[in-house]
């Protein structure tokens, strides 16, 4: 048996806490994910893609730790985040024991490639069923879950819009998101009848069909 050379008493080993990232997208009519290359050498899964994350700094809050390594990883500010679900699973990191505070994010900024970042990021499908390390599948599953919860009873889809929009690019929002298809007139009302949304008086036209009225969101409450 190997002697415990660990100065610290067992009785006040505690874990040590994390945050990482489920942050989505809308892009070309499909729901994205981010993810960032492990660079380290002493970790296992290094060349692994994973969910932007890491341990949580003595002197910031998780939310402060998010917006860090959004930043530093993956090049993205003013990311909105709520939180997702705390993952502890004592065998998630084969480094030690350590909490993972999970978040989501949402950012409708399309570009492929960040630039001026500490790892390699890229978007991927959501749905993409590729391993992940860590627990990061297990992640991707409830961070989907919780948007296709969230999208059916809040204006959660704010944040993956534009500023402004049409109708019918709201609606591929919501399809993307449920995978459903959705009767046109059926979700133009209750889209409506919601009253979040407003009417900006203006109008775009594509293509040969009819000029399509551009709305926002009203301001959160």
């Amino acid at each position: 048996m190997s002697k415990d050379t660990n100065p610290i008493p067992k009785e006040i080993r505690f874990a040590a806490l994390a945050v990482d990232v489920v942050c989505f997208r809308i892009n070309e009519g499909r729901l994205e994910m981010l993810v960032g290359e492990i660079i380290s050498d002493n970790n296992k899964y290094k060349g692994q893609l994973a969910h932007i994350g890491g341990l949580i700094k003595v002197d910031e809050t998780a939310e402060q730790s998010v917006d860090r390594l959004l930043k530093d990883k993956a090049g993205l500010t003013n990311v909105y985040k709520e939180q997702l679900y705390t993952f502890s699973k004592v065998d998630r990191d084969p480094r030690g024991r350590v909490v993972s505070v999970a978040y989501l994010g949402f950012t409708n900024k399309n570009t492929s490639q960040l630039e001026n970042t500490e790892v390699r990021t890229e978007w991927k499908s959501a749905h993409d069923s590729s391993k992940l390390a860590y627990d990061h599948n297990e992640m991707t599953k409830v961070g989907i879950e919780r948007l296709q919860s969230k999208i059916i009873y809040t204006d959660i889809a704010r944040h993956l819009m534009p500023e402004e929009f049409t109708l019918s690019e709201l609606q591929k929002v919501y399809e993307v998101v449920s995978g459903e298809e959705m009767d046109k007139r059926n979700f133009r009302k209750k889209m409506l009848a919601l009253g979040i949304l407003h009417d900006t008086k203006r109008t775009i036209k594509k293509g040969v069909m009819r000029p399509a009225t551009l709305y926002r969101f009203k301001p959160s409450k």
